[in-house]
């Protein structure tokens, strides 16, 4: 079995702590993209117009670009992303329901300009059924990670 760190990054912070904890620790990598790709003001929360906004609120599935081959394969996921209103993007949690993740080890890592964790694993859970393990811890850098669970 081997592991797979997937991400997604709307500003590029956590597409840097993602790649480099995943070539510390030998792990393929899964960028999350969605099919169409969040400008600036799409990601400006404090608009309640914005489109993160609309997605949230209206509980919108976010299609995504791209599959993760052989997601069978892994036995360990580590999902990182922006904190979004104290949990994943709605983009990852579409992301996630396209997979069978039943007995993987499922690490949620959040970046966040000022949010705490909340409760991320509890509320990525619906969408990664039959997990062996959810946890999320809120990071700065890929030592914070690989501190966390590597």
């Amino acid at each position: 079995m081997s592991t797979l760190v997937t991400y997604f990054s709307a500003e590029g912070t956590t597409k840097k702590v993602a790649e480099e904890f995943a070539k510390e620790i030998g792990a393929d990598v899964f960028e999350i993209i969605p099919e169409e790709i969040y400008t600036k003001a799409d990601i400006r929360w404090t608009n309640p117009l914005s489109r993160c906004n609309k997605e949230k609120f209206g509980n919108k599935d976010v299609p995504v670009k791209g599959k993760v081959e052989d997601f069978e394969k892994y036995d360990t996921v580590y999902i990182g992303f922006p904190i979004w209103y104290g949990c994943a993007p709605n983009v990852v949690n579409t992301f996630c329901k396209g997979y069978d993740w039943t007995g993987k080890k499922v690490y949620a890592f959040a970046t966040s300009g000022g949010s705490g964790i909340g409760k991320t694993a509890e509320k990525l859970k619906p969408y990664v059924t039959g997990a062996a393990e959810v946890d999320a811890l809120l990071v700065k850098n890929a030592e914070d990670v690989k501190n966390w669970k590597a």
